[in-house]
């Protein structure tokens, strides 16, 4: 079974700054074909902020920063394959029973709803998805949806090597 990624911002920032699962993150997007990628629009600015948080804290350096944004913006934001979920206002009140069964925030809730739609129509046309992020609440409420998930932080190569198949 072919399988598409759905990464989240705390996953995705690890590609452009280098940290405990920055390897798997880069397994991913080196390995899944850019068609079968999907963030949340919003989550692109969660990752410019993180970056900007970085370099604040002096974790980048000016020009790391720099770098990092420019690889970014031409890999990520740029991307014409890559899907980019809108957040509309149907998928928030879809989210809203999501917060109050997994007690999650309002972004990771509309991340996983789209993910469930997502999902769906993928399973019916034999396709997979796998939800890819370093937040632990997200994951477990993933889980209690049915969904596959993988967190970079904590599993290695062998978790990850099935979802990185056909």
């Amino acid at each position: 079974m072919a399988h598409s990624s759905y990464l989240d911002a705390s996953a995705l920032a690890k590609r452009y700054i280098p940290e405990h699962g920055s390897v798997q993150v880069d397994a991913i997007l080196d390995s899944v074909p850019a068609n079968r990628i999907y963030l949340l629009n919003i989550g692109t600015g969660e990752v410019m902020s993180i970056l900007v948080r970085k370099r604040n804290a002096r974790v980048l350096s000016t020009a790391e920063f720099a770098q990092a944004a420019a690889s970014f913006d031409a890999e990520i934001v740029g991307a014409k394959d890559i899907t980019k979920v809108s957040v509309t206002s149907r998928l928030v009140t879809a989210s809203f029973s999501l917060i109050v069964a997994h007690a999650i925030n309002s972004t990771d809730a509309i991340m996983l709803q789209s993910a469930l739609a997502i999902a769906r129509k993928l399973r019916a046309a034999g396709d997979d998805l796998v939800v890819v992020a370093s937040d632990r609440r997200l994951l477990r409420a993933a889980r209690a949806e049915g969904l596959d998930r993988f967190n970079p932080e904590t599993q290695g190569q062998a978790a990850l090597a099935p979802f990185l198949g056909p």
